[in-house]
């Protein structure tokens, strides 16, 4: 169990502490957060970690100066991805946006030697000017499709022993390969059978003896990607037990799945390298099977690069970024008027305030004027509540309460097998989807979620208990939380016979140097991200929308919201701990 004897709080080193694929780094004051938006180097220079779709991992930092130096030219620069598909994309975003005529933008793809047979581990890399750095790091942060530390950490390893020859000029639409040698980090004997190579081969989970110990003894050798994988979309799909190993998972048939619509099963889920990848191949997806030339709906205050998505790919969006039910009044007047949307995308419930939208009126509306609904049920989760009645398509960002050891990225999409658009949205899928989640990933991912279920019930009362606490303070103006909520009936309407209101929540002061003062004394972790199993608390607002506060404030983000997303310690020590905080102010 997480407790609150040592924090984290080395400026810039990785949360949790010397984990090499960290997800979240230390930024330890609410003056550390301000000097790192304004880039300010007394911390720039400190960070050697960061949340992965801002910030390059050593790792990828590596892979992209040797790809540069070895098939490079003068004043280009790099960004790599893990499938050629993709890093056309990229190259298609930076055509349409940047401003310099004639650029040469190209991709090269290089074969890297896979470490287990069935594992895919070519890298794609776009080169461009080095000017126009940023247009590829947009695409990299909204997008999520970026490779992974993992995967870059494995073919670095793999190719800094590979002397080769620069690449002849071509056309960016061939690609350039490696020839293939043999790697031996990962090396399996061949001859035995391979179950990701042979569509015959059995599930057999006598053949998990070959387990590796890397970490509690309880990680995968990655030849057994393929049935981790399985046990992921199972898991998700809710059609699997808690707390169960790969072996158990292959021997038992799947249950009925417990989350709300009849039918579902592990063929309607499917896995990204981030929640924001499943986001933004969900709105792909949508272009890529319905009418193309209608907006989108984004309803509710959304993550920030939810919004981004909808704006710069396809025909825009509506914003209705109070999220409240006059919105959707609103809505239907709009099509009413003869406005067609192509889909309406929302957060269940919504980051930071964590407001619920009318799922049910939501529903009536696209029934009534055809346009598919997609819910982020991230915050919320499938434990705790059943969006997929609702919705067409469910996200979700698996690198959170899911996985909760803040050390893996993954996301997914669930189709609902009831809604309207199921079967041309799976024959699409079936055409385009392409599977980037990288093996390592998935076993972290994995053996993390194993005992996801019973964690989200342990956080759910840890969560209660500091909304109380803070509820009766005299200096805190606002706890926002789905329980005390003024769209409640919205979240209780989908909430589950056992599910309580999560882990996240948001609080503003009537003083903002109170804000500031509480963060600082605070002794818990503090960085970006969410839903780990360790309490971990931001000023939200300063690193999520540093250049548009008062923009942010029209929607009720408040500049100085503190958002907090409460771990897995005892009860009694994050209450001591926040209520010491909460007196060092008096």
């Amino acid at each position: 169990m997480p407790s609150f004897d040592h924090p984290p709080t080395a400026l810039g080193c990785p949360i949790p502490a010397n984990t090499p694929h960290a997800v979240s780094v230390t930024l330890p004051s609410w003056s550390a957060n301000v000097a790192y938006e304004e880039g300010k180097e007394w911390v720039v220079s400190k960070m050697t970690s960061g949340y992965p779709r801002f910030f390059l991992h050593e790792k990828i930092q590596q892979l992209v100066s040797l790809v540069e130096s070895r098939y490079g030219s003068s004043g280009e620069s790099a960004i790599i991805f893990p499938s050629y598909k993709v890093a056309c994309k990229c190259r298609t975003f930076m055509h349409r946006f940047t401003k310099l005529t004639g650029s040469n933008i190209r991709v090269v793809e290089i074969t890297v030697p896979p470490p287990s047979q069935g594992v895919h581990s070519n890298i794609s890399i776009v080169f461009f000017p080095g000017s126009e750095v940023g247009l590829a790091r947009a695409f990299w942060q909204h997008t999520g499709d970026g490779i992974s530390s993992r995967m870059a950490e494995y073919c670095l390893e793999r190719l800094k022993d590979t002397e080769t020859p620069k690449s002849e000029s071509k056309s960016s639409a061939d690609a350039f390969k490696l020839a293939p040698h043999t790697f031996r980090r990962y090396a399996k004997k061949f001859d035995s059978p391979s179950v990701a190579s042979s569509e015959d081969e059995s599930d057999d989970p006598r053949e998990f003896a070959t387990y590796l110990e890397e970490r509690f003894g309880r990680n995968l050798d990655i030849s057994f990607v393929r049935q981790v994988k399985i046990a992921l979309r199972r898991r998700i799909a809710g059609t699997l037990e808690d707390n169960l190993d790969i072996s158990q998972v292959l021997q038992t048939q799947p249950h009925v799945s417990t989350r709300d619509v009849e039918g579902l099963t592990e063929d309607d889920v499917f896995l990204y390298p981030t929640g924001m990848s499943s986001i933004f191949n969900a709105h792909q997806l949508l272009l890529a099977c319905l009418e193309n030339n209608k907006k989108s709906v984004c309803f509710g205050f959304p993550y920030i690069d939810t919004l981004k998505i909808l704006n710069k790919w396809g025909p825009g969006c509506h914003f209705y970024g109070h999220g409240e039910p006059q919105d959707l009044v609103e809505l239907e007047k709009l099509l009413e008027g003869g406005e067609q949307v192509m889909a309406l995308f929302c957060e269940f419930p919504s980051n930071p305030l964590l407001k619920s939208p009318d799922l049910k009126e939501i529903r009536r509306l696209a029934d009534k004027y055809k346009f598919v609904v997609v819910v982020d049920e991230t915050v919320g989760n499938f434990i705790n509540t059943h969006v997929l009645e609702y919705a067409d398509i469910v996200v979700s960002s698996l690198t959170k309460v899911f996985s909760g050891d803040s050390n893996v990225m993954g996301g997914s999409l669930v189709l609902s097998p009831a809604s309207h658009y199921y079967d041309i949205l799976k024959e699409t899928l079936a055409k385009e989807y392409e599977d980037n989640m990288w093996a390592e990933d998935a076993i972290f991912l994995e053996r993390n979620s194993r005992d996801f279920v019973s964690r989200i019930r342990r956080i759910n009362v840890n969560a209660e208990a500091l909304c109380e606490l803070l509820l009766a303070e005299p200096q805190v103006k606002n706890v926002f939380y789905p329980k005390y909520s003024s769209t409640r009936q919205f979240y209780d309407n989908c909430r589950t016979e056992d599910g309580g209101y999560g882990g996240l929540l948001s609080i503003v002061f009537h003083e903002p140097q109170h804000a500031q003062a509480f963060f600082d004394a605070v002794k818990a972790a503090k960085g970006p991200s969410l839903g780990t199993n360790f309490t971990l608390l931001c000023p939200y607002t300063v690193i999520a929308h540093f250049l548009e506060m008062d923009w942010a404030a029209e929607y009720g983000v408040d500049p100085f919201l503190v958002r907090i997303s409460v771990g897995l310690e005892a009860t009694d020590d994050l209450v001591e701990t926040f209520s010491s905080a909460m007196g060092s102010l008096s």
